[in-house]
């Protein structure tokens, strides 16, 4: 997996596209809760959850199905009062958030692949490029050789990219969302 660190920067950098209107702090967090939280199916380790379960690491809640869902909890939970517009942006900001975290982890060069689409099938996936270090599981580990290259390659990878991506959004709430 990439670091939970790498996931919170997608998902601030993902949400510089939409209208500097929508994004609040409460939104910009929620998007960073979004980009980390697939990785809470680690709890499977603890129940002998094996590889190959759409319930283990990198499966379902990796999944395009789970983004999905997770953002439509978001908008009843934390936006009912949005018209659909609103709803569209925001709903849309959280789904690319959530499922960030499938395509970063699809770039790493470690784990058993993404289940894309789990629940409907427990295929896991990889993308052709392999350009991330796996992050190591559990914080001491991190804190290690390994974890810096971690940072190192994240840097490269996924905060150049979202500082890229989010002046582009800067540029677009300046000149086109006027």
């Amino acid at each position: 997996m990439a670091s939970v660190f790498g996931h919170a920067i997608a998902a601030i950098g993902i949400g510089k596209l939409f209208p500097k209107a929508e994004m609040t702090r409460k939104v910009y967090l929620l998007g960073a809760v979004s980009a980390m939280i697939p990785d809470l199916d680690v709890i499977g380790f603890e129940f002998d959850i094996q590889w190959e379960s759409m319930w283990s690491h990198r499966g379902f809640t990796h999944s395009i199905f789970f983004a999905i869902t997770w953002a439509l909890v978001l908008l009843v939970v934390f936006h009912r009062k949005k018209g659909f517009l609103k709803h569209f942006q925001l709903g849309s900001y959280y789904f690319l958030a959530t499922v960030s975290h499938g395509l970063l982890d699809a770039l790493t060069n470690g784990g058993n692949g993404i289940a894309f689409f789990a629940p409907f099938s427990a295929e896991r996936y990889f993308l052709p490029w392999q350009l991330i270090q796996v992050s190591p599981l559990g914080i001491g580990n991190f804190f290690s050789k390994w974890g810096l290259e971690v940072l190192q390659s994240e840097f490269f990878y996924i905060v150049i990219p979202s500082l890229m991506i989010g002046l582009l959004g800067t540029w677009f709430n300046k000149n086109v969302y006027r």
